[in-house]
């Protein structure tokens, strides 16, 4: 590797706007010249704090690097070291063994779905699989809501229960694991987890120790900027509050009917409906640059993949329902012993419904993936290798892409400049608006489509 390694990131990932905050880049920096820095828009990133001429392989590790080795290049070269003995493979979802939709009876209602992800990390430390689990709860630092910590215990794990659209790294709980005596689960998004499988596969210690990783089906890495304007929504000081809470069901309405909720400085909670909110994900609100060169949908790389069941009748049900994929033998078989023990109500998935259950990220993510590179190379942004066909959009999607991303960065700028909810919103008005009819119009256009065709 070349010796200016530490350079080569900060030029080749963080300087093109594309470090996602992972971590993983400081655990391989022999000489500590990397340390992860919040930035000014909310988001972690890698910073360089003094001079490196090691050989740390710190960019083989990053999961938005341009220039990866041959045998590592995307998501596909990788995952042939961790399940080339499984048989099924899909190109949207890669390779594994089942697709399933349902929920855990016992965790279901603390979970932000079905309780699937908690569920297998219990059973992991009950038949001592594992010792530990590495995933996100409330922060021991003041100055951060959420981090990932270390649990030992089911009760530590509960609470790590829920969806957390706050930014987060690995950077700080991965360099204690020589600290621990025993094996480790770690709970993470599709580009953490491609960022510990790559460290695994240089690394014995890793290797050996992760003995198994839940992936979360990512709609986006949110900037902290995006828990400040929900806050700020509540009618809350967006610099006084504590415990957000981005997942509060109603079990009495659909599983989109959700409430974000958080508490003022006088300890009072504050709930407001995300319905009344509008549309923070298919606007590309507060989103990190990195989402957008994104096209593993479903975390490939993890022994179990879990999230939302967007499909119908799932869908309809407030008290949440999980879609999963099992891809290592481990995972299958906690979910089969789960079925026959009446720990967990689980059907089984054909790979089309799993697919429609997120269709909205699959069109997003991969139909117009190549039109997005296209627009950051145009700026000069260096792109990692990516697995997708030349996919041609229409002149009404390419617009969308355009906005989406436009909204993306108006969104991070205006709430830098003023962290009120009022002006953002009267700001970010026609933009949302035009972004919302020409979407409508897109939808409708597809239906006709499909019409036509069917």
């Amino acid at each position: 590797m070349k010796k200016n390694q530490c350079n080569d990131i900060i030029k080749l990932v963080v300087n093109n706007n594309l470090c996602i905050g992972c971590g993983l880049c400081t655990l391989k920096c022999k000489n500590h010249s990397l340390v992860m820095s919040e930035t000014k828009y909310g988001f972690y990133e890698a910073k360089k704090i003094k001079d490196c001429n090691c050989d740390g392989g710190c960019l083989d590790v990053c999961p938005f690097n341009p220039y990866p080795k041959e045998e590592i290049k995307t998501e596909n070269e990788i995952s042939k070291f961790f399940f080339n003995k499984e048989k099924k493979h899909h190109p949207k979802i890669g390779y594994y063994i089942s697709t399933y939709a349902g929920y855990s009876y016992k965790h279901r209602e603390s979970s932000s779905s079905g309780g699937i992800a908690t569920y297998v990390l219990e059973k992991l430390l009950e038949n001592n699989t594992i010792d530990y689990v590495i995933s996100v709860r409330s922060s021991n630092n003041s100055s951060r809501h959420y981090e990932y910590r270390i649990s030992s215990s089911k009760e530590e794990l509960i609470k790590s229960a829920k969806t957390k659209y706050y930014p987060v790294t690995l950077s700080f709980v991965l360099s204690k694991i020589n600290e621990l005596d025993g094996n480790i689960a770690v709970v993470g998004v599709a580009c953490f987890v491609k960022a510990i499988r790559l460290a695994q596969l240089n690394d014995p210690i890793l290797k050996d120790r992760i003995k198994f990783i839940v992936g979360i089906i990512c709609g986006g890495i949110k900037s902290s900027f995006f828990s400040e304007y929900l806050v700020s929504k509540t009618g809350t000081n967006p610099y006084e509050y504590s415990k957000p809470e981005f997942r509060i069901k109603d079990i009495n309405s659909k599983a989109s009917d959700y409430s974000f909720g958080c508490f003022d400085k006088t300890n009072k909670q504050k709930i407001i409906k995300m319905s009344t909110v509008g549309d923070m994900w298919g606007t590309g609100l507060f989103k990190s640059n990195a989402c957008d060169l994104c096209d593993d949908v479903t975390t490939e790389l993890a022994d179990i993949s879990v999230g939302d069941a967007w499909i119908k009748p799932y869908s309809d049900d407030g008290k949440g329902n999980n879609v999963l994929i099992t891809r290592s033998q481990l995972a299958e078989d906690i979910i089969i012993k789960g079925i026959k023990n009446n720990d967990i109500y689980i059907t089984k998935l054909l790979t089309e419904e799993f697919l429609q259950s997120q269709q909205g990220s699959f069109t997003h993510r991969h139909n117009a993936l190549q039109f997005r590179i296209k627009e950051l190379q145009k700026l000069g942004i260096l792109i990692p290798p990516k697995r997708v066909s030349n996919i041609k959009i229409d002149i009404l999607e390419k617009l969308i892409q355009k906005i989406r991303m436009r909204t993306r960065r108006k969104s991070l700028e205006l709430w830098l400049k003023e962290k009120n909810h009022i002006t953002f919103d009267k700001n970010m008005k026609i933009d949302l608006i035009f972004l919302k009819i020409l979407t409508k119009l897109n939808h409708i256009k597809r239906k006709i489509i499909l019409k036509v065709k069917g």
